[in-house]
């Protein structure tokens, strides 16, 4: 793997800290600023809608613009979003610098991944973009629990300090170490916003929301989950949380060398085990020698699709790579964002925190149904003699 695609994976390891830290930060940050914690919770929320709208306004902006420059100025946008964080000296401009360092979060991956990817051989692209990946994998391993230890140590603005720092040792290293000459986007924006009318990509985009949907779901509520089920201490909780983050680090490379391999059917395999893991747990959580397990095995299989689901959206949108390569990195978000939002709703009817990994489980098989019918359409395209939609059912 070329020395470059370092560089983008510390940006990556940057972006994902930013996104996460907050999480483990928020009784300090309502402390601080004078509100209510689910105030300060919404302070995720925003990000993650920051992110949804940035991929389209992002994606239209960059579209025509040299690549490197792209990613250059996208992580100086990063920098002075978390600068803003670490100055802001209450709620309403920490959520204005929130929402502003978000807006790079989408166009720097779905760019990045088509950078990643022209940077090495077409049978090594998966696995270029899951290095890039795995820095936002790393994050939640190392960066965020770090993050978090800094902040209640030296207060919750050191960290937003801290990652700017990381920030800048992105930017010398995109500037350094990424060629100066990358292959340039071609064609018109109109375009290639038509691109994401065809089927196979609006697709792989909605397959895109259930996985990640699938995964937040349960993972929004694992703390509960493991305290109230599982019977763990709040600090085992964390120890577990680190065997989930350890999970999603494997599962990331093992799925850039499987969409390498055999995309589609890769996908499909994935999916339908992830939805058998899903069931186990649920038997599983109630004694933490299993419950740590399943986590492992999820953890590596809710991170494999990753890079499976980007290079099958920028194999569909070969016309248009970089816009829905971003714009996908949206749709991850927005299935965050319904995930949770459909795990509260399944408590609040009355679900319990064990059996909300069969809400999970729905919507994985909701995703494995669609990933069939794409691989049927796919198939349907290579029996009619299409050589590059055949391409696509490998």
């Amino acid at each position: 793997m070329p020395l470059s695609l370092l560089s983008l994976a510390v940006a990556a390891f940057g972006i994902g800290t930013t996104e996460f830290v907050i999480m483990g930060l928020l009784p300090e940050v309502a402390r601080d600023l004078g509100v209510s914690i689910p105030a300060a919770g919404l302070l995720v929320t925003g990000y993650a809608l920051g992110v949804v709208v940035g991929a389209p306004v992002l994606a239209v902006a960059t579209a025509r613009l040299p690549r490197k420059a792209t990613l250059a100025g996208l992580m100086a946008l990063f920098i002075f979003g978390n600068v803003l964080c670490a100055l802001a000296p209450g709620y309403g401009l920490l959520m204005a610098a929130r929402v502003v360092t978000a807006f790079c979060h989408a166009a720097f991956f779905g760019i990045g991944s088509v950078v990643a990817a022209d940077l090495v051989p077409r049978s090594r692209r998966a696995q270029a973009i899951a290095l890039m990946f795995a820095g936002l994998t790393l994050a939640n391993v190392l960066g965020v629990p770090a993050g978090t230890a800094l902040g209640q140590w030296l207060g919750w603005r050191s960290t937003f300090w801290a990652v700017a720092v990381i920030g800048l040792a992105a930017l010398a290293a995109l500037v350094v170490l990424l060629p100066a000459r990358l292959a340039r986007p071609a064609g018109g924006v109109i375009a290639e916003f038509r691109v994401l009318g065809e089927t196979q990509v609006a697709l792989a985009m909605v397959i895109s929301v259930l996985c990640s949907a699938s995964l937040f779901s349960v993972f929004t509520y694992i703390a509960p989950l493991l305290g109230e089920v599982t019977g763990l201490a709040p600090t085992a909780v964390t120890g577990a949380l680190l065997v989930f983050g350890v999970g999603l680090t494997a599962g990331n490379m093992l799925g850039g060398r499987l969409a390498d391999w055999r995309l589609m059917p890769s996908l499909l395999a994935v999916l339908v085990v992830l939805v058998g893991v899903l069931l186990v747990l649920v038997p599983a959580s109630r004694a933490p020698a299993p419950a740590l397990a399943m986590l492992l095995v999820w953890g590596i299989l809710a991170f494999a699709l990753v890079p499976l689901l980007q290079l099958r959206v920028v194999d569909t949108a070969a016309r248009a790579p970089g816009l829905a390569s971003t714009l996908n990195q949206g749709a991850f978000n927005l299935g965050n964002a319904i995930g949770a939002w459909v795990g509260a709703l399944a408590i609040t009817w009355g679900l319990s925190y064990q059996h909300l990994p069969l809400v999970g489980a729905a919507l994985a098989l909701a995703a494995l149904g669609l990933a069939g019918l794409s691989f049927r359409l796919d198939r349907g395209a290579m029996a009619r003699g299409g050589a590059a939609d055949a391409d696509l059912a490998r």
